[in-house]
Parts: C-alpha cells; sequence; structure tokens
C-alpha cells in the first residue's frame, strides 16, 4: 500500500486514532512554535514525507502546508530549503490545484533560486518541481535564457551526475523548444 484511501486511513487510524487532518494541523502548528533550527527541520521534513501522498494533498493545501514550504525555501538554513523545496516537489506531482498555489504565492522564483543551491538533493527537488510546473500559463517565467541554461549544463554533467543529467535531460525534453 503505497497510497493511502480513506479506508485504509481508517483501519490505520483506529476508532481512538487522530484524524489524519487534525495530526497534520499539529505539525503546522509545532513548526510554527518550534524555538530551534534542528525542532523546525524535523516538522518541516515530517511534513514533507506527508506530500507524497496523494491522499495527504486536500489536507495540505488546506493547512497552507504549500506556503509553509514555499516560505522555508526563503530561510539561510540548507535543511529547511531543502525539505521545502522536497515538500513542493511532491505536491506538485499531477496536481493543478498545487500547481496554482504555487503560482499564486510567487514561488516559481524560488524554485528557480535552488537550481544554485549547494545540496544535491535541493537540486534534484528543484528540477523535478519545475518539469511538473512548467505549463503554458507559467512558461515564459520559467523559460529564461538563465535559467534554460543553467538546466542544460545539468543535462550535460553526467558523468558528474546521472540524476541531475537525467532530470534536467527530461526537462529540456518536455519543455524546451
Amino acid at each position: 500500500y503505497m497510497f493511502t484511501n480513506s479506508q485504509r486511513q481508517e483501519e490505520r487510524t483506529g476508532k481512538y486514532g487522530t484524524p489524519r487532518v487534525q495530526y497534520l494541523q499539529g505539525l503546522v502548528t509545532q513548526f510554527k512554535n518550534a524555538s530551534t533550527e534542528e525542532s523546525k527541520e524535523r516538522f518541516v521534513a515530517n511534513l514533507a514525507n506527508f506530500a507524497y501522498d496523494p491522499f495527504n494533498f486536500t489536507f495540505l493545501r488546506q493547512l497552507n502546508v504549500l506556503e509553509l514550504f514555499l516560505d522555508c525555501l526563503t530561510e539561510p538554513n540548507e535543511k529547511l530549503v531543502e525539505f521545502g523545496v522536497e515538500g513542493s516537489a511532491m505536491l506538485l506531482l499531477v496536481n493543478p490545484a498545487n500547481a496554482a498555489v504555487v503560482t499564486q504565492c510567487s514561488g516559481i522564483p524560488l524554485i528557480i533560486q535552488c537550481l544554485s543551491s549547494p545540496v544535491r538533493n535541493t537540486v534534484n527537488y528543484a528540477l523535478g518541481a519545475l518539469y511538473y510546473l512548467c505549463n503554458a500559463s507559467n512558461k515564459e517565467e520559467i523559460l529564461k535564457p538563465e535559467v534554460v541554461d543553467v538546466i542544460k549544463r545539468y543535462a550535460a554533467a553526467g558523468a558528474v551526475s546521472a540524476s541531475f543529467s537525467n532530470l534536467a535531460q527530461a526537462f529540456i525534453d518536455k519543455h524546451v523548444p
């Protein structure tokens, strides 16, 4: 069972368990009230883990978690940036409603900025997020020459990193004319 449905969630939670939306709300609250960077990292990583399952998309949108992830992209803490772009990328997988939130919240430039991160995972997630985000309504914002140049450099770097290269090449094949 990779993905959840209402029945499976009910079975897993049990009669006295915490409903998913309530549990996620608790994580959001704990993140906002966290007093240390380490605590914030733990809570945002936990939230990013829930972004893998489409069952949670509605709850995460309802709780403004995508906005929280985008806020993390403005932090100096590289771990928060990494987990924020990871959560964003996972929520963008074939989900137009989540893509609209990123666009409305001016998240595209924040994700583009992640392409120059020193953290390998951050760059990979940014490439994935842009792959799923790029569409007719925001192509101009994403396909700026300087962004395409960076992505083409990653595509050419197969010897350095196959994951960058493959993801970047998939982006180019799909979106660059």
